[in-house]
């Protein structure tokens, strides 16, 4: 009913090679440390606000060498590896990128995939819009990971927003929600902790939230910051871990008992009741 975890909070640049390595190394030192899943943040592979970049760069699935590298660097240490994103070339017609996560398994075999379905498309300040569904294809599919550690609930940074989506993974069994991220300062500073929070006393679930943070190295294109603080919060509200902004790795333990209590004590996700929605204003 217990495991140890591992938040793995980078500043990556928009050069693949490099992240590689330096994510390999912190992964290396998670399982130093005990840590028997390590968990890396969203875009892990590449931080970059150039498309022409992009396209250079950025690989299919099948082709590209983070995932590569960290499926053998996960068999080599023998740990679960959360890979919070990868920035891809889609399959198919859609000239759009994908944001994609990944869990890995001991065995460096891929367990489960999801594809960030709600899109990042705010101005949060005059000077600072994003629009990442011009970039990037949204996925259509909630995922539910069934491990020997936990059933995991996958999600990517601006699906924290959406309480339905966390609610139906832990209606699917999710007992940890894992939102890997690469929160703006500007909405982090403000929303960032109150709404992981909140996912975690919603549904009774542990949310484990590895993070971006500082300013990422851009070689094309506007670099950009980001909020750092990830977070590891238990079913109760409570910040077990809270990183701050340097980079490096935090070890928190998982004790699911914690579920089984917090849901216990206030059973709302069993509570739900149906009704008939208000129509909108005219």
């Amino acid at each position: 009913m217990t495991f140890s975890a591992a938040l793995v909070q980078i500043t990556s640049s928009d050069d693949p090679v490099q992240n590689l390595a330096m994510v390999r190394s912190y992964l290396q030192q998670a399982a130093q440390g005990g840590a028997q899943i390590a968990l890396t943040p969203e875009v892990t592979n590449c931080v970059s606000t150039s498309h022409a970049h992009q396209i250079r760069v950025l690989r299919y699935e099948q082709d590209d060498e983070t995932l590569a590298g960290l499926r053998q660097e996960a068999q080599s240490l023998g740990i679960w590896v959360l890979i919070g994103s990868l920035a891809l070339k889609a399959e198919g017609d859609d000239d759009r990128f994908v944001n994609r996560a990944f869990l890995i398994d001991p065995e460096g075999t891929i367990r489960a995939r999801y594809d960030k379905i709600h899109m990042f498309d705010v101005q949060v300040s005059p000077t600072e819009t994003y629009r990442e569904s011009a970039g990037f294809r949204p996925g259509g599919e909630g995922v539910v990971a069934h491990t020997p550690l936990a059933a995991f609930g996958l999600s990517i940074c601006y699906d924290l927003r959406f309480a339905y989506l966390h609610r139906a993974l832990a209606k699917a069994g999710a007992e940890v929600l894992t939102v890997p991220a690469a929160f703006s300062p500007v909405t982090g500073a403000a929303h960032w902790e109150t709404l992981l929070r909140a996912r975690a006393i919603e549904t009774g679930c542990f949310v484990l939230a590895p993070a971006q943070t500082g300013r990422h190295t851009a070689r094309e294109g506007r670099a950009r910051s980001t909020h750092g603080h990830s977070l590891a919060v238990a079913p109760w509200g409570e910040v077990l871990l809270d990183m701050g902004n340097a980079p490096g790795v935090g070890l928190v333990q998982i004790d699911l008992a914690r579920v089984i209590e917090a849901r216990e004590r206030v059973p709302s996700l069993f509570h739900d009741r149906d009704f008939t929605k208000p129509e909108p204003a005219s």
